[in-house]
């Protein structure tokens, strides 16, 4: 039987659910051995097989239509579709950024920073120009599994893909689930 394939990939966040993910330690050896660990953001492979695959994993929020994009493919190529951390889940601490404009948010960043020079400027991209609100990924795509947790802990992830690999649904109840 072949093993499934999991993909994973990050958005508006800070990397910190792969670095639980890291966390599992020597436990990634025995991952590996059920699961083919396809296209995380610790290989070269960018994006989810074009053929599919079982699992996919999305960590951060979506902010910008790059992260969209990633959102949409990711969930029209994973046959179960996990948002890995409160980012992903909730929107998180990228979601702060709600509470402002866009502009007024670009203007900080890039001009009002105590560590700006004075020739600070908001750069001009048509990526910055399609930035969108913060948004959880269940707000642009349908979700199967929700882990979280900021970061979540590297048990529940261990936990959550070895229940997949064995073809069963991870039984996430409140009290499995450890509150960082």
């Amino acid at each position: 039987m072949a093993k499934p394939k999991v993909a994973s990939d990050w958005l508006c966040g800070c990397a910190g659910c792969h670095m639980s993910f890291l966390d599992i330690d020597d436990r990634i050896v025995k991952l590996v051995e059920l699961v083919d660990l396809r296209a995380p953001p610790i290989t070269d492979l960018k994006h989810p097989d074009a053929g599919g695959v079982d699992v996919g994993i999305l960590e951060g929020g979506i902010n910008n239509t790059a992260n969209e994009e990633v959102a949409k493919m990711m969930r029209k190529r994973s046959k179960i579709l996990i948002a890995l951390g409160d980012c992903a889940v909730f929107g998180g601490v990228p979601a702060m950024r709600n509470f402002f404009t866009i502009e007024e948010s670009l203007q900080r960043a890039y001009v009002g920073t105590e560590s700006t020079d004075s020739e600070g400027q908001i750069p001009s991209s048509p990526e910055l120009a399609k930035m969108t609100r913060v948004r959880a990924i269940s707000e642009v795509v349908p979700v199967d599994i929700y882990i979280p947790g900021c970061p979540p802990d590297a048990d529940i992830i261990f936990y959550a893909l070895s229940e997949l690999a064995q073809g069963r649904i991870p039984n996430l109840t409140e009290d499995k689930i450890m509150w960082n």
